[in-house]
């Protein structure tokens, strides 16, 4: 069945869209100034065109790869992607900035505790400072009771001996009596 009027032309544009395809894909295509088919025009755009050049390699062709323009999906989705990278890259961001923050009072906070701790060494430094300087005053009181406590036991222990002796001295006292 062959096709009419405006079905003719829409088939007509659309076996001419992949020709101008392939035409600036291999340009030796479109020098020929021939028409190509539907199926002419999948062949050439399914092909990678080789460019025939004369070089040192001894005769070995060399390809050139086929550029097709970015579909708009793909644009799309690249920009959808670097915006979500984006999203994560500073929710990132600010969970490493939260961190720091809180290490931050942390930091500020056990500053605070050492500063306590050390008035709080200061004042035991100078409460020590002031038992040593009354230990030092009272040494001389500390050195006579010393002295005297000497003295007492000495004198306990001539008491001793003096209370020996005058038991010894009454044994005999009886002793002579009786006789």
């Amino acid at each position: 069945m062959a096709a009419t009027g405006d079905e003719a032309a829409a088939m007509d544009s659309i076996s001419r869209a992949p020709s101008t395809h392939s035409a600036t894909l291999n340009p030796t295509a479109s020098d020929s100034g021939q028409a190509e088919g539907p199926g002419d025009a999948a062949e050439s755009l399914a092909a990678v065109p080789k460019k025939h050049g004369t070089n040192s390699d001894g005769g070995v062709e060399t390809a050139e790869e086929a550029v097709e323009p970015a579909e708009p999906d793909i644009n799309e989705l690249c920009t959808d992607m670097f915006e979500k990278m984006a999203i994560f890259l500073q929710g990132e961001l600010t969970g490493t900035c939260e961190d720091y923050r809180l290490l931050e009072n942390m930091n500020k906070i056990t500053s605070l505790k050492y500063m306590e701790m050390k008035d709080i060494s200061i004042n035991i430094s100078r409460n020590l400072q002031d038992l040593n300087n009354k230990y030092a005053s009272l040494q001389p009181y500390l050195d006579q009771i010393n002295q005297i406590e000497e003295q007492v036991s000495a004198l306990e222990q001539a008491a001793y001996k003096l209370d020996a002796y005058s038991k010894k001295l009454e044994a005999r006292f009886k002793k002579l009596e009786k006789r």
